[in-house]
This record gives C-alpha cells, structure tokens and sequence, in this order.
C-alpha cells in the first residue's frame, strides 16, 4: 500500500478567488472609461452647444428689423427705423463679444461710441450718423451668417458628443477655432484709419459749426453795437452841420455829443477785436494776455502762467478764449469771491485750470456754454473736464496738444 504524501496546510490567509461577476487581475490594468477633457475644451463645447440659440435669436431680430426698416424706407419712419434697429445690433455685438471672451478666452475690444454733434444736428444727424455705422453693419452681416453656422455646429457637437466623443476634442477646437476668426474678423472695432477718419469728419463739422457762430456773433456785434453808433454819429454831425450858422451853440452841443459817440464806437470797435484775437496775445503771449482777461472780471483773479516757450499761434489762442469764456461764467453764474487760473506745460500737453469759490452746479449738459466749450477742445485733440458739485467749489480742467511755433 503506497503512502499518500499530504496536502501542504496554508496558515496564512486563502487567496481569494474573484466571482463569475467581478474583474480578473488582467482586467483591472484597464481604465475606466471617461471624457479625458480640460476646462477650456468644455468651454468650447458649452459655445458651440449655445451657437444655435443665440444664432436664431440674433437672426429673427435682424431678419424682421431689416424687413421691416426696407419696407417702410419709402416712407418718414423708415430710415429712423433702420436707424434705431442698428443701434439694437449694436447692442447684439456687444453681447456676443461678452461671450466670445467667457467661452472662449478672445477678447475682442469694443468699439467707440457713435461720434455726437458734427455738420448735422437734432434727430436728423442722428439718423445719418446711425445708418453710416459700419460697427453695426458687420455686426448684422455676423448675425446673418451665424444662423447656419449655429446649426451645424450644435448638431455636429451634439452628434459627437454622445457618439463620436473621442474625436469630440478635436471637431470642437476646430469649430471653435472658426468661430474666434469670425468674431475677430466681424465684430472687432473698426480699423485705425476708419476710425479717424470718421472723428476728423465729427471735428470739422465741429470747426465748421463754430467758425460760422463767431462770423455770426461778429456780424450781430458789429451791426448791432458799432455800426449802429456809426450811423448815428452821421447823422448827429448832419444836423449839426445844418444849424452850424443859424445856432451856433446847439451845433457845438451836437458836436460834442457826436465826440461821445466817437468815444464809444471806438471802444466797441477795440473790444469787438479783442474777440477776434487780441493784440497782447500776439506780442506778449498768455501770460500778460490773461492778465488782462483777469483784470475785467468782476471777481478778484490770481493768474499762474508757468511755461518757458510760447505754443503755435492756434492754440494758444484757443487757450485765451477758453479761460475767456471761463471767466464770464464766473462774473455771471458763480456767485464766487475768488477765482484762480493756472497755465502750465506738461509734456506734450498744454493744461490750464481755472478754479472759484461759487455756488458750483456747472455741467456741460443742456446745451450750456461749457458744452461748446469742450466740443471745440474735442476739435483739436483736447480734453475738458468739470468738477462742479453744488455747493461748490467749481475746478474746470482743460488739456490741448502742445504744438510748437514754426
């Protein structure tokens, strides 16, 4: 009888063997399955998924609003229509480029406001300046092209998501890649040039508006102040003339008043050319220039010019007449016991500040002096700023170019 040899005793723990429903030590090599995506994939998908509401909103309003602005362009509700559904465009790009940099990390500037003022003025200009917004147009040329695109790339990622999804990176970079392009090339600001074209054209009409407000003012000075005395000085020295030998002393009276009014015309005259340019500005510069303009004022002025050339001859004058115009509405509105101009130089830039102790409330709203005042600064590059809380006081800053004399 052979002897069995027995079966080896395990005193440790018995391997456990896996059950018919559990995974094998070679299975367990293998990953799970998932979406092995970053934060900016997921974005873009998020993009392309939301291109098919936004690109049917944005469609169904231009598509109306054009219909409706073409149709009615025969009539005088037209063109303002046209007008106010650009401005609603307008309003489109600015929410699509607010997209555009949340999903999809491009940042795309917004573009300037609409230039106000300019030749045309009141709804009329308005409605001009609208329809020639080329910002507005290519917002709604992108707006009209979205709608197919908005489509295909919602029905695209939708498809890959749930049965493509391992090319699903790939497709939505790709189509995310088009949409920045797009976004870039159609709702960015237009370009350097366009835009300074369109603010030299707001600035001339600006030059062009003022020029003929001051040939105005002077034909209204001239007609209404020295011509006027001129006319009746003639005739005073007519009369004068005809009783010279028959009352002698009644024509000297006359004489003597007809001096009078040589006096005053003369007076007109010197001050009607002051407006124009005066002659101190041109011999001695601004400083002695607003000296002089201070010394008129009805409020006591301390004058600080600190500036160790003269600039070009336009500005400067331009400069003048500011604090000029500044200082009447300190005599008439302020109520101030004290006032103060500075001039000074910093860089490139001319800065001149006139301050008073008034009752403040000044604003270039309304139609008021001060707004003509900062649209003629905006004509040649400048800057206008009121600090004016009621109560006062009232601090008004201006900047201009430096440009040096020839």
């Amino acid at each position: 009888m052979t002897a069995r040899t027995p079966a080896p005793i395990h005193t440790g723990p018995r391997p456990r063997v896996p059950g018919p429903h559990e995974a094998g030590p070679e299975d367990e090599r293998l990953p799970p399955a998932r979406f092995a995506f970053d934060a900016w994939t997921w974005k873009e998908v998020l993009y392309l998924l939301s291109n098919l509401l936004t690109s049917l909103l944005g469609f169904v309003y231009v598509a109306v609003w054009l219909f409706a602005g073409v149709l009615l362009s025969v009539t005088v509700v037209g063109l303002p229509l046209l007008a106010a559904g650009l401005m609603g465009v307008r309003f489109v790009g600015r929410m699509e480029r607010g997209r555009a940099r949340a999903l999809l990390g491009v940042r795309v500037d917004e573009p300037s406001p609409l230039p106000r003022g300019g030749s045309r003025r009141g709804a009329v200009g308005w409605v001009w300046r609208t329809l020639k917004d080329t910002v507005a147009w290519r917002t709604t040329l992108y707006t009209l092209i979205r709608l197919p695109w908005g489509v295909l790339t919602f029905g695209v990622t939708l498809a890959a998501l749930f049965v493509a999804w391992p090319v699903l990176g790939h497709l939505a970079r790709a189509m995310a890649s088009a949409d920045r392009a797009m976004a870039r090339g159609l709702l960015s600001p237009s370009d350097e040039l366009e835009r300074r074209v369109a603010e030299l054209e707001q600035d001339r009409g600006i030059v062009v508006d003022t020029a003929a407000a001051d040939l105005r003012r002077i034909e209204r000075d001239l007609h209404d102040g020295a011509q006027a005395r001129l006319v009746a000085l003639a005739m005073g020295l007519g009369l004068a003339k005809e009783k010279v030998l028959e009352d002698p002393e009644a024509a000297a009276k006359m004489v003597d008043e007809a001096h009078g009014e040589v006096k005053l015309a003369l007076q007109e005259l010197r001050d009607l050319a002051r407006g124009i340019h005066p002659a101190v500005l041109t011999d001695r510069g601004l400083d002695a220039a607003l000296s002089s303009v201070a010394g008129r004022c009805t409020v006591p002025v301390a004058v600080h010019v600190d500036l160790d050339s003269r600039p070009a001859p336009a500005i400067e004058g331009i400069a003048y007449f500011t604090v000029s115009e500044l200082l009447q509405n300190v005599s008439k509105h302020s109520r101030a016991r004290t006032a103060e101009v500075e001039v000074w130089r910093r860089d490139d830039r001319l800065l001149l500040q006139v301050r008073d102790d008034g009752q403040g409330g000044a604003s270039t709203t309304g139609g008021s002096g001060l707004a003509g005042l900062a649209e003629r600064l905006g004509s040649v590059d400048g800057l206008f700023e009121v600090d004016s809380p009621v109560g006062g006081p009232t601090v008004v800053t201006a900047e201009l170019p430096w440009r040096s004399r020839g």
